[in-house]
């Protein structure tokens, strides 16, 4: 091995064919010292070197990749430079602000639909909840009856009116016994009596006073009530009140007694309110002869509702 020359190692590496050298480097470490190197058997580190296609394919997919990055982040940069604008930002609010606004519209019109069809359901239930006891109501009219009536006093003078007229002067006191009662079972009422009055055909003779009362559910009362006039000219009208010879046990004459009776129920406060109306109209006879005796007027009466 040493007895060869320097012109024999040339020769043979003259004879071999030239293999290229390669070498691998690192994408992550670009320090030459960690490098390494590859040769045939008999390459020498003093040769130039080529690069081989494997260490250009992965540089070249290297540099892809990275400008591939590259693009993205700057994409991603000019994404977000775009959302950061004021008008694009102003643009996206309002729509959020619009599609809140149609949310909640929606829920308020939702609501008032439930409102508006509780009160029509409230308004249509208590109507007819009021209509029942109103029409229960008015199956408890009060019972209403003229007992008697007593003249106590008549007197007949001549006289003369306000103007000077002569004529014959009424004076009349009598007193009218009415009985009244409530049927209604689960309501009172407010009882209002007009004045009674005393008819001579269209004449009216005497007048009573006013009365009002409240009356409890089933319960009755009696109600007295005075009628009379004083000093009434009659300028002839009334023949039969003339007295004859001075006496008035001769006088004879058919009076009309007419009582109105308004009778006005609160059965749910002031919102049921049934109203009950009666008319009685009585015949009857003053008799001179009978002054101070109670007639009777049970059978004498009509009603009217």
């Amino acid at each position: 091995m040493h007895g060869k020359s320097d012109s024999d190692v040339t020769s043979v590496e003259a004879s071999s064919p030239a293999r290229p050298l390669y070498y691998v480097q690192s994408p992550s470490n670009h320090d030459p010292d960690k490098m390494s190197y590859g040769s045939s058997p008999f390459g020498s580190p003093g040769h130039h070197y080529r690069c081989s296609p494997i260490h250009h394919s992965r540089e070249s997919s290297t540099s892809r990749f990275s400008a591939s990055l590259k693009t993205t982040a700057r994409n991603n940069a000019g994404y977000w430079k775009k959302l950061q604008r004021p008008g694009e930002l102003v643009e996206e609010d309002g729509d959020d602000e619009e599609y809140d606004e149609d949310d909640e519209r929606e829920k308020k019109e939702i609501k008032r639909f439930y409102v508006v069809c509780f009160v029509l359901s409230f308004v249509v239930l208590f109507s007819i909840f009021s209509l029942i006891l109103w029409a229960a109501s008015t199956s408890y009219p009060p019972e209403v009856y003229v007992k008697r009536l007593v003249f106590e006093k008549v007197n007949v003078q001549s006289g003369m009116d306000q103007s000077g007229v002569a004529t014959d002067m009424l004076s009349l006191n009598s007193t009218v016994k009415i009985f009244y009662r409530n049927t209604g079972t689960f309501f009172g009422v407010d009882v209002k009596v007009a004045p009674v009055r005393l008819w001579f055909y269209q004449r009216n003779l005497a007048t009573g006073h006013e009365v009002k009362f409240h009356q409890h559910r089933k319960t009755q009362r009696t109600i007295i009530t005075s009628i009379g006039s004083h000093q009434l000219p009659l300028y002839g009208g009334v023949p039969g009140l003339i007295a004859r010879n001075g006496r008035i046990d001769s006088i004879s004459v058919p009076l009309n007694l007419t009582i109105s009776i308004r009778s006005r129920a609160y059965v749910l406060g002031k919102l049921v309110k049934p109203k009950f109306y009666r008319t009685i109209r009585c015949q009857v006879t003053l008799h001179g002869s009978k002054l101070g005796k109670p007639v009777n007027l049970t059978n004498s009466c009509f009603h009217h509702n």
